[in-house]
């Protein structure tokens, strides 16, 4: 039976329910109707559940969808989607770039290293996506991996813990240190190079429109999930953008916004006013508020480290300024980077970020992970390797996460060479992709097409 993932009324409902009580909406009268009709909570890990609903609680989830989309929210207020109301809100909001633009051959390295950053960070938390913490965290210790120094092994895992912590099925055969060859196909590659064919395009002009006509042209429907896949679907049914965000989409405020946004910083080093201002329009195709808080923050954090002038610590409070300062997001930011400071110990730092994000959001939403990364980058000064494994070893979406961390602390190496051969020699200098047209591309050469955006006048 084909039970395809992100898009059975049945579960998008229960993470709707999840995400109005987030939302500022009360949500319990219409929880009691679903629960009486026999209706279940949305998985807690996977993207569909099991077995389908009945046909008449199918038709009675996509009823109770509607209903909960038309409840207020005591934050809308505080916490609003359209930029101008944004920009509105942040007192910080930057008014001129920050620094002057680099040369092409300074920059040029910088955006390597950062493509390389990228993809490490990704391939170091893809086998262990979607496990729980105390998994990774058995399984590190169990292999000679704790703290974490290098990539996951299955060399040396006992049975019992493989069995009970399995590898994600998808990537346990490109990802684990034995089998890493060249950089595997993840979303969090294809998307920052559907950005850069976007701006190759476009330009920095681009739409919201655009990109949802470079998604039908380029993008498989197979290959986006959560917010992106609701989206996708939303536009084959005729819906125009921001309304794919908000239409039967719980996933609006998850992460799939921030692993776009890292291609808008790029091209804008020491703007990251035009750099969220881009992630803006990119994001909301598919998210509101604290999921398009959450692409702008890490669009004007990548757009200060890209300048090469900045530590890590100025670019955090620079990705703030583009954020509404009673959100969620920034109020879950400045948390972490409070916890990361104070805490010696980086693994108390993840427990009491666990405590406070885990029971409330489910283990992909923007708020928590945005903050892991944030607390991570903070607690290794901006170190590649520090950033990297900290992210990671905290758990929640852990490919996204480190991802981002390790585009943002690449930028802050400054040069490919600055990173470690153990992370950047596995990957061969070659991406697996199915955007057409990138497959096998090296990064020296996505850095190249990188330059070109960055620097068109």
């Amino acid at each position: 039976m084909l039970r395809l993932t992100w898009v059975q009324p049945e579960d998008l409902l229960g993470h709707e329910l999840r995400q109005a009580a987030l939302d500022g909406r009360e949500p319990s009268a219409i929880a009691e109707r679903w629960k009486a009709a026999g209706g279940c909570e949305a998985p807690a890990r996977a993207g569909a559940s099991p077995e389908p609903a009945s046909r008449y609680l199918r038709l009675l989830a996509e009823d109770l969808l509607d209903e909960l989309a038309d409840l207020p929210s005591r934050l809308a207020d505080q916490e609003p989607t359209d930029l101008g109301r944004i920009t509105a809100l942040c007192p910080d909001w930057p008014s001129t770039p920050t620094t002057a633009p680099a040369p092409p051959d300074a920059l040029l390295p910088r955006l390597h290293a950062a493509w390389l950053g990228r993809a490490v960070g990704c391939l170091l938390g893809k086998p262990v996506e979607k496990l729980p913490l105390d998994g990774i965290r058995q399984i590190a210790h169990a292999t000679g991996n704790w703290p974490l120094t290098t990539y996951f092994t299955a060399r040396g895992l006992p049975d019992d813990l493989a069995a009970k912590y399995p590898w994600n099925r998808r990537s346990a055969t490109t990802s684990l240190a034995e089998n890493i060859d060249g950089m595997p196909e993840d979303d969090d590659l294809n998307y920052p190079l559907l950005n850069l064919l976007l701006l190759r395009r476009h330009g920095r002009g681009f739409t919201t429109d655009d990109v949802a006509a470079l998604w039908l042209d380029a993008l498989p429907a197979g290959r986006a999930f959560t917010a992106e896949r609701v989206a996708y679907r939303n536009l084959l049914c005729g819906l125009e953008p921001p309304r794919t965000a908000r239409h039967r989409n719980p996933f609006r405020e998850w992460i799939g916004a921030l692993i776009r946004a890292d291609v808008h910083g790029w091209t804008n080093p020491g703007d990251p006013a035009r750099a969220a201002a881009q992630a803006h329009r990119d994001a909301t195709l598919t998210h509101t508020a604290n999921g398009v808080y959450a692409a702008m923050f890490t669009a004007a954090v990548i757009a200060c480290a890209a300048t090469g002038t900045y530590d890590v610590h100025t670019c955090l409070r620079t990705g703030l300024t583009v954020v509404p300062p009673r959100s969620r997001l920034a109020g879950a930011v400045r948390h972490a980077v409070r916890l990361a400071r104070t805490t010696p110990d980086f693994d108390t730092v993840v427990d009491e970020l666990h405590a406070t994000h885990a029971a409330r959001h489910h283990w992909v939403h923007a708020v928590p992970n945005t903050a892991l990364i944030a607390a991570a980058l903070t607690h290794a000064d901006g170190d590649f390797t520090g950033s990297v494994c900290r992210t990671v070893s905290g758990g929640w979406d852990t490919d996204s996460n480190g991802a981002t961390a390790g585009s943002v602390a690449a930028l802050l190496a400054g040069h490919p060479d600055a990173l470690p051969e153990r992370w950047t020699a596995p990957l061969k200098n070659r991406l697996a992709t199915s955007v057409a047209g990138f497959d096998g591309t090296g990064f020296d050469t996505l850095a190249q097409l990188t330059l070109q955006e960055a620097t068109r006048p």
